[in-house]
């Protein structure tokens, strides 16, 4: 049997935080920043966990 590969594009959206859990970035935060509100693109700009089922297809792409 070969090795799995890791889905690029996976890798490079997804980080593994130390208890398991999968972080990503929020979206909406590449473009028309300046007609969003500031509270808005606060908000947006925090790294947020992954839920269940996301996470699951994540980790299947990440090979974990």
């Amino acid at each position: 049997m070969p090795k799995m590969k890791t889905h690029s594009g996976a890798k490079k959206r997804f980080k593994v935080t130390g208890s398991g859990k999968l972080i990503h970035k929020r979206a909406g935060t590449a473009h028309h920043n300046e007609s969003k509100p500031t509270k808005r693109s606060r908000r947006l700009s925090v790294d947020s966990v992954l839920p269940g089922g996301e996470a699951k297809k994540a980790r299947r792409l990440l090979g974990i």
